[in-house]
């Protein structure tokens, strides 16, 4: 099984991964969900989203934008990235089944 998080705003993939409003948790196993569960981001605090993220077993992060150390952070616990994805979160889940998504880690400098 592999667990997927996309960082979500209003539906649709966030434009930065610490400022998201929520996480949309899919589990996918043999390529099909299993199940969607919406998780509230907790809060940007330096350093806690991806450990937060790892204790929830995922696998994938999916998101718009990431900044540099939260990319390193996510990666130094075995997370993969996916970044600058935009787009609604039903639509984005069907192309990474499909394996359209490409996995990148490329970081932005941006912040709100």
């Amino acid at each position: 099984m592999v667990k997927v998080a996309i960082a979500s705003d209003k539906g649709n993939v966030s434009e930065h991964f610490g400022f998201c409003e929520e996480f949309i948790i899919y589990e996918i196993e043999e390529n099909k969900i299993k199940n969607r569960e919406v998780l509230k981001n907790p809060g940007h605090t330096p350093g806690f989203l991806p450990k937060f993220l790892k204790e929830k077993n995922i696998d994938v992060v999916i998101v718009k934008g990431i900044g540099p150390r939260a990319l390193e952070l996510l990666q130094s616990e075995g997370i993969k990235v996916i970044s600058n994805i935009s787009g609604n979160e039903r639509n984005v889940i069907k192309k990474f089944l499909e394996n359209k998504l490409k996995e990148t880690s490329e970081s932005c400098n941006t912040h709100k």
